[in-house]
């Protein structure tokens, strides 16, 4: 299996930056507008609909519509699979249940650092061997994180 790791540091809160990626809208407002995305579904752990917070078990179904195209190119469902929060650090991992990729998780840990917090993404993924081929397989890891990195640093850092 591939792995790809990026990491950072954002001028913000561990508060903050760990509220921000623990609701939908984080998600919502980390993806690129050319990828489509629309949230279908969000379920907690015990099945309420759009819970406030993506507690461990949470599960996300999406759909990617690039470049606003009329017809979904893929159906993901992103669950989660762990979760802890210290008062220093925070992790969540996510995996893809349903999707594009044979195999998918994506670890987010959170660190504070002074006044700030170190945020790093590492994904563990591994293409399809037949089949529809995610939109991210063909830009690559680092656009589409470096957009969220950037994108994270402007929203949160004011």
């Amino acid at each position: 299996m591939a792995t790809y790791e990026r990491e950072m540091y954002v001028d913000a809160s561990f508060e903050d930056v760990w509220k921000f990626h623990s609701q939908v809208s984080g998600l919502e407002a980390l993806t690129p507008g050319w990828m489509g995305l629309s949230i279908r579904e969000v379920r907690g752990p015990d099945g309420e609909p759009d819970p406030e917070v993506l507690e461990a078990d949470a599960e996300i179904d999406m759909a990617i519509y690039p470049l606003g195209g009329p017809i979904a190119t893929q159906s993901w469902t992103s669950v989660i699979a762990e979760r802890s929060e210290s008062e220093e650090r925070g992790l969540f991992k996510d995996e893809m249940r349903g999707g594009p990729f044979a195999r998918w998780t994506h670890v987010h840990q959170f660190r504070r650092e002074g006044e700030g917090t170190r945020l790093r993404d590492t994904v563990h993924y591994e293409l399809p061997k037949i089949g529809r081929i995610s939109p991210l397989a063909v830009v690559g890891f680092e656009p589409m994180f470096r957009y969220r990195h950037r994108k994270t640093k402007e929203l949160l850092e004011g």
